[in-house]
């Protein structure tokens, strides 16, 4: 059977408006609670560099204000290092008369500008003086001086005897530690300093290849860490100074600190090109043979190349024997 149409009683009205108000009152009762907020933080606040965590306290400056965190300061840069201030050299002319005058002093030829003499004589007035000193091999009249103050410099052989250069009689000195360096300095350096209070303009140290005639107790390289200590010390008085001989350490000038070169008889053996490369025309030559020195002469005319008799006497000795060009 079909339903008719909804009609309206006014008791049911009745009643479901009174069911709707009590369901208003109960939603009023019951508060929802509303969320809180977090405040967000200070613009002002900043993140400490190095800190775990943020600090939401402004900082305070000393008016009292709210600011920023002031900002750590810059490290300074560190002043540069000053330059050493450089001596200026005085190196021998060059194409400039040469005399070697070891064997003892006496006044120069004409012509001669360039003069080479031991450490016990006195540099020649107006002329550019060499000091020459043995600084790899003890000259036969100070072995009994090197025996009473440093024996163990004096280099020996396995069965305890005294390593001697052959053609000079001389026994060859110890630069095989950094130790006898330093001592071996420390003596030559004084020497060096008395050629400088005499009034020489430059230092000639003999024999820096002494290791060549050792037996393989000597090396290049003890050479080349000696006579850089030699070139200090000379450096130190305003000196420059002289790689003498050795064509094998030529290519090692700027570790040695030599500042020209001293060659005996570099055209005997073609070997005076091999000191200009690294000198140029800053070399001085001795020859002890006239064929040697005509070629000479003839090969390097920019060189001051001088003929001496071998044992270097004085013009009142027999045998004195000299020529320059």
């Amino acid at each position: 059977m079909a339903l008719g149409p909804f009609r309206r009683s006014p008791h049911l009205t009745a009643m479901l408006v009174a069911g709707l108000c009590a369901v208003l009152a109960a939603c009023q009762a019951t508060a929802i609670p509303t969320p809180s907020r977090v405040p967000a933080p200070s613009p002002t606040a900043r993140l400490a560099i190095g800190s775990p965590h943020v600090n939401t306290t402004p900082a305070i400056t000393p008016s009292g204000n709210a600011s920023e965190a002031p900002k750590p300061a810059p490290t300074p840069k560190p002043a540069p290092t000053p330059k050493p201030t450089l001596v200026a050299l005085r190196l021998p002319p060059v194409n400039a008369g040469f005399d070697y005058q070891l064997g003892g002093a006496y006044t120069p030829p004409a012509g001669v500008t360039i003069v080479s003499r031991d450490r016990t004589a006195a540099p020649a007035p107006g002329i550019y003086s060499i000091c020459y000193v043995n600084g790899f091999q003890i000259q036969p009249g100070e072995v009994g001086w090197w025996k009473a103050h440093h024996p163990h410099l004096m280099l020996r052989d396995d069965h305890g005897a005294f390593v001697i250069d052959p053609d000079w009689n001389e026994i060859l000195i110890d630069d095989s530690t950094p130790a006898h360096r330093a001592e071996l300095a420390a003596v030559v350096g004084t020497w060096i300093a008395g050629c400088a209070a005499k009034g020489f303009d430059a230092i000639e140290i003999d024999n820096l290849d002494s290791y060549s005639r050792s037996g393989g107790r000597l090396t290049q390289a003890g050479a080349v860490a000696q006579i850089r200590l030699f070139a200090d010390a000379a450096h130190g008085h305003g000196l420059p100074i002289a790689q003498k001989n050795s064509t094998d350490l030529v290519g090692r000038r700027r570790q040695m600190g030599t500042d020209f070169a001293i060659a005996e008889e570099c055209d005997r053996y073609a070997e005076c090109g091999v000191y200009r490369k690294a000198y140029g025309d800053h070399v001085l030559v001795i020859e002890y043979r006239r064929q040697d020195f005509t070629i000479g002469c003839a090969a390097y005319p920019h060189l001051s190349i001088v003929l001496r008799d071998r044992d270097l006497v004085t013009p009142n000795d027999t045998g004195y024997v000299f020529d320059h060009c």
